[in-house]
Formats: C-alpha cells, structure tokens, sequence
C-alpha cells in the first residue's frame, strides 16, 4: 500500500494534460443527460511525408463511466500498421531494493509537514470553499485535512467525477494498446525514465519541503463549483468526435497547475535527473514520431487532445519540421 504513495507522488511529476482553452465566454446550456453506449470519439489525424503516414487518435478525460468506446476506423488503421507509439509522458525508476529501502520513509508522506492542517495552510477564504465541497463529496473523510492539498485536490476531484458518472477515460488507451498487442504490432514507449540516485532521501526530503500548491487546490475547486456541467458537455462531444464543441468550452487548468507545484519543488530541484521534464518529454515523443515516419509505411499513436490542438502542440511541432498535418473530416 505504501508504494502506492510513491507512485502517486511520481505521477504528479508527469506531464499533465489539458484542453486547449478558448476566449469563448458564452457556453452553451448544459446538457445533464452523458452519452451512454458505444462511441467512435474524434477521427484520426494524418501526419505524412512521401507515402509515410502517422496516424494519431486524440483521446480526453473526463469521460462517461457507461461509456464503451469502439472506433472501426481505429481498429482498421491497426490492423494496417507497423508500429504503436504509446503516449508521452516520465516515470520515475526505483530499483527493487531501492523501493525496500525507502518503505520507512513514505510513513506519512501525504501529510504536512509539522503536523499542519489544511485551514494552517490555506487562505481563509479558499479553506472556506473548500468545506462544502468536503461536505458533498468526502463527507466521512476527516483524516483528509492533515493531507498536503496537493493530494487533497486530487481525491476530492475522483470523488467528484464519481458523483458525476464521469472518471478518467483510461480504458480508451488501454484498449488501443490491446489492439495493438493482440495483433503483434511493434510497441514503441516514447516515456522517458527519471532515474532516482537515492529515492529514500528524495522522500524524506519531499516531506520536509513546503509546495506551492495552493494554486492547484484552488483550481480544483472552481471546476467543482463551476465546470461540472460543462465536463459532461465536453465528454459527450468527444464522444460524438465533435471537437468544435469542444474548443469552445473553457475552464480552469487545474491539472497544470497541480503539475507545476512537484515540479517547481525544493527537491526536485535539487535531483539533477527530474530537471527539464517537460521538455524532454515533448523532444523524446517527437523523436520517436520521426523515426516511426522514415521507417515505417504506416504508424499509429494516441495524444490527448491539448498535444494535438493549438499553436504549440506536439502536431504544430511536426508541420514545422515540414510534415503535412491533415485534422479529421
């Protein structure tokens, strides 16, 4: 159970994801009713030179729990293609006796440091929104409010997804990648790997350290408070592959947020292999895209939507490298 903590902890070093947000103020009215059944999600985007294609699935999170979803268009790109590239992202390495070693140090690594609360640690007026929400959606969670909010944010939104019908949307990769295996296509992990010198010290180190993390609880609360209506609205036109629907729906980005608090902490500073991630994340992706395109005839990737949509997206990144970007019909 405890290296469950760890893993969350390195979890909150990958990249986090997130729609690209729009200046659109009017939204639509909100749609209460989640789409259920079986659904195809957006069609593919083309990335080619010469007759050499990538072929990349947009995937989004929340989305409806009773949702299956089934792209025969995915599944028949598939079943034409040579190679899998599996999502950007880093992981943090901890060898087995590294993992036994720091066992003792992750007692309590969720909590604050000095034996802190949440109203010690937060603004009045965030702890003050923060208590209607606990009350709605962790009402029988009281040990919570010893937790650093960063880890606090991220259980009451589960929670509140849960309410919603909505979770994270895992099962659309996870069945990709399936696929993928099921017909012995060849599987390229473009994550890159932090190694971790002393994953004991780094622990012990993290609990001792301060996070500014009051922005990503704060951003979280406003998309419970707020954005709840608009997830469904965005879930069911991914669902529809109606990407327009989706641009247009604006929300706090709590999830960069939440990213930028462990990344920009004491001591991952202080650990030379967690520096620049972000980066080497997007650069270890592009690689492997461009060695898929000049080896392969046909390759297939998945990318959430905020590194296919926008200026700086992982796709604007390879049409300025001279690849033609063709986006679904």
């Amino acid at each position: 159970m405890r290296l469950r903590l760890l893993t969350a902890i390195c979890l909150s070093l990958q990249l986090s994801a997130a729609l690209a947000q729009s200046d659109t103020e009017t939204e639509p009215a909100p749609e209460q009713v989640l789409l259920v059944g079986q659904r195809p999600g957006p069609g593919l985007w083309k990335v080619s030179k010469d007759d050499h294609v990538l072929w990349i699935f947009g995937t989004y999170s929340p989305l409806p729990k009773k949702m299956e979803w089934r792209s025969q268009q995915v599944e028949t790109i598939l079943g034409q293609t040579q190679e899998y590239l599996s999502p950007p992202g880093a992981q943090a390495h901890v060898g087995f006796f590294g993992g036994l070693g720091m066992l003792p140090s992750l007692i309590g690594v969720k909590k604050n440091p000095d034996g802190a609360t949440l109203k010690d640690v937060l603004p009045a007026d965030v702890y003050a929104r923060w208590q209607p929400l606990k009350a709605k959606y962790l009402p029988d969670n009281d040990d919570i409010e010893r937790e650093r909010p960063i880890f606090v944010a991220d259980t009451l939104y589960d929670a509140g997804l849960r309410q919603a019908g909505l979770g994270k949307g895992h099962e659309v990769e996870e069945k990709i990648f399936n696929i993928a295996k099921k017909r012995k296509i060849k599987v390229t992990r473009t994550a890159i790997q932090l190694e971790m010198d002393s994953p004991a010290k780094m622990i012990k180190e993290f609990k001792k350290s301060q996070l500014a993390d009051t922005a990503c609880f704060d951003k979280t609360l406003m998309r419970l408070e707020s954005d709840l209506d608009a997830m469904r609205l965005r879930a069911n036109a991914w669902a529809k592959g109606d990407l327009e629907a989706i641009q247009k729906l604006s929300y706090a980005d709590q999830e960069a947020e939440c990213g930028d608090a462990m990344r920009n902490a004491e001591f991952v500073k202080n650990t030379p292999n967690f520096q620049n991630v972000k980066q080497r994340v997007r650069d270890s992706w592009l690689a492997a895209a461009e060695q898929a395109l000049s080896t392969n005839n046909s390759s297939f990737a998945t990318l959430r939507l905020s590194d296919i949509l926008g200026p700086n997206s992982y796709l604007a990144a390879l049409k300025a490298k001279g690849y033609q970007v063709d986006s679904p019909e």
